[in-house]
């Protein structure tokens, strides 16, 4: 069986070889042009040259050309499809590591500054306890002080009160020696 392209090459052939003998009269209708024999030859030639590359498999080789280059497309399609994908992924991760840095920015100064308020009233509760320490020791030693004062004052009057009685029964009179002790331990008091 002869295939499809080589029975259209042959029947072209024989209608051409028969053509300019049914048309030596007066060539007119659609195939007025193979009356002219040089238009014959053209004809056959190239019917001939393309049953040569037919034959000798050029179709196939030009036929697989074009589907080799339209494969070698479609897979760089398909390679800049994917890579086109890959840097839309790549651009997302991006986006979303910066958004989440600066969260995480956010995040560090909020925990600085709340960190700085801590310190700020830990200091503030610090210095008023060593000023509360420090008023204590104060108070304390005020009193140490005016407690001695007070014993030293007493002392002084109980010495006072004590020569002044030891003068007042040395000598006889008793209620004058008595006013002056008493002036003396005043005296004394202040």
């Amino acid at each position: 069986m002869l295939s499809t392209p080589l029975r259209l090459a042959l029947l072209s052939a024989t209608a051409a070889l028969a053509a300019p003998v049914a048309l030596a009269a007066e060539a007119t209708g659609p195939f007025a042009w193979l009356s002219h024999p040089a238009t014959n030859v053209a004809f056959f030639a190239m019917a001939g040259f393309l049953a040569i590359v037919w034959y000798a498999g050029g179709f196939k080789t030009i036929l697989s050309g074009l589907d080799a280059r339209a494969e070698k497309i479609r897979t760089q399609l398909d390679e800049a499809k994917d890579l086109r994908e890959a840097a839309v992924k790549m651009l997302a991760e991006a986006e979303r590591r910066q958004r989440q840095a600066e969260e995480d920015a956010e995040a560090i100064v909020k925990q600085a500054k709340e960190e700085a308020k801590a310190m700020r009233a830990e200091a503030k509760a610090a210095l008023a306890q060593r000023l509360a320490r420090r008023e204590a020791i104060a108070e304390d030693r005020i009193r140490q002080a005016e407690a001695e004062a007070t014993a030293a004052v007493r002392r002084a009057a109980a010495d006072a009160a004590t020569r002044a009685a030891a003068a007042i029964l040395a000598e006889g009179d008793t209620s004058a020696q008595f006013d002056r002790a008493i002036s003396e331990i005043e005296t004394s008091l202040n």
